[in-house]
């Protein structure tokens, strides 16, 4: 987070000062489109050559994220330097935070890499915040497992590192699943969750200066099926002014906690009770944050940029109700079949409201995320029809 000075990175036409992304996915794309339109120039560290950032970037440091070299590379190309997934090495970090500035930094991405280090930090905020995470044991050992209170199952056990999108989960209901569970997982440290009675999901899109100030999206509420999101919908159609405000409040208390510089995203339960429960947060822009690019005065990567160039940040009103579909590569198979065929793309940009953003991968597979579409219209109503006349198109169950 901390660099060699906090003087702003101005865009500029003539020599454009060089921005740096760790990672090369999709939310590095869509950053260094960002990035671009706004006068800067990409430099992306990412081991693979043929990766979604490196395709649109000025400048692909084809490196490890833990190659001393490739890192030393991007840090004398680049003003400032961001991470487009968070199980980037804190440490590589921190080396890059020795010559430039970095944000997110260290700190906050190495908090959101550990469960049991990101569930201390959500206990500790609670007074600031007023929300808490779901009750909860560290898992290291069979002791751990017969230690089990009944009041924690049945429950979610998860790995502590490198979880995203339903992976490293097993639902548990008793100490034998969670033997079982953990011996599947190689007996690596986990964190038992106890299962809530769950409403529905929102998540906070949250963006902090290097200054200090910050903002805070739309509520946004989501659908996840097998782990990975379905929808996001914009304004969701659940959640109460009440929650609203409440789960924003939460927001920015947890940023400003955590330190951090750049775009955060944080996931939270909404109880059958109505109460609100923190559940994990993201140190990047987020899947659930799409929906911004098409609308809100400024979507969440242009929001990264400006953060990480010490820029003011953006302006977040929302000016249209918003439902974002979220494509997998499943959309190009035809029920079980294996033969791929493209979608029926022009049917779906003839609705209403239709944005199309692909992800410049040329492999689909089943439950690989392929890109996205948003559908923005004067009503909410307006845009679930167009929506649902999607799913229809592309074959997705509603």
């Amino acid at each position: 987070m901390s660099g060699t000075t906090l003087t702003p990175a101005l865009p500029a036409a003539a020599e454009p000062a060089w921005l740096g992304v760790m990672g090369g996915g999709q939310l590095g794309r869509m950053f260094a489109h960002a990035a671009q339109s706004m006068g800067y120039r990409v430099a992306v560290l990412e081991p693979s050559g043929d990766c979604p950032a490196g395709q649109v970037a000025e400048r692909l440091v084809e490196a490890g994220y833990e190659d001393a070299a490739g890192l030393d590379a991007l840090a004398a190309q680049c003003v400032a330097v961001t991470t487009e997934f968070e199980n980037v090495p804190a440490a590589s970090l921190s080396r890059l935070a020795e010559r430039v500035f970095v944000a997110p930094g260290a700190h906050g991405v190495s908090v959101a890499q550990d469960r049991i280090a990101e569930k201390a930090f959500f206990v500790s905020c609670a007074p600031k915040s007023g929300v808490l995470p779901a009750p909860h044991k560290t898992i290291a050992s069979e002791a751990d497992i017969d230690a089990i209170g009944d009041d924690l199952l049945p429950g979610i056990l998860k790995t502590v590192r490198m979880g995203y999108d339903g992976k490293g989960q097993v639902r548990v209901q008793s100490r034998d699943d969670v033997r079982a569970a953990f011996a599947s997982m190689g007996g690596v440290t986990c964190l038992l969750e106890k299962m809530l009675p769950l409403a529905y999901e929102v998540s906070v899109l949250t963006a902090r200066g290097a200054d200090g100030e910050s903002v805070v999206y739309p509520i946004a509420e989501n659908v996840h099926r097998d782990g990975i999101l379905f929808t996001t919908t914009v304004p969701g159609p659940n959640v109460s002014e009440e929650r609203a405000v409440k789960a924003q409040e939460a927001a920015r208390a947890i940023v400003a906690e955590l330190g951090y510089v750049g775009v955060l995203c944080i996931e939270f339960f909404v109880l059958q009770d109505g109460s609100l429960v923190v559940n994990e947060m993201a140190p990047r822009p987020h899947n659930s944050g799409h929906y911004t690019i098409d609308a809100c005065v400024t979507s969440q990567f242009a929001q990264q940029v400006r953060a990480m160039a010490r820029l003011p940040l953006g302006d977040v009103r929302q000016h249209s109700p918003a439902v974002m579909l979220n494509i997998l590569g499943d959309v190009w198979f035809e029920g079980d079949g294996n033969v791929a065929r493209e979608p029926a793309w022009d049917e779906v940009l003839a609705l209403p409201g239709a944005n199309l953003h692909l992800y410049g991968k040329t492999d689909p597979r089943r439950g690989r995320k392929m890109g996205h579409v948003t559908f923005v219209a004067p009503t909410l109503a307006q845009a679930q029809a167009s929506f649902e006349a999607a799913c229809a198109i592309l074959g997705i169950e509603v």
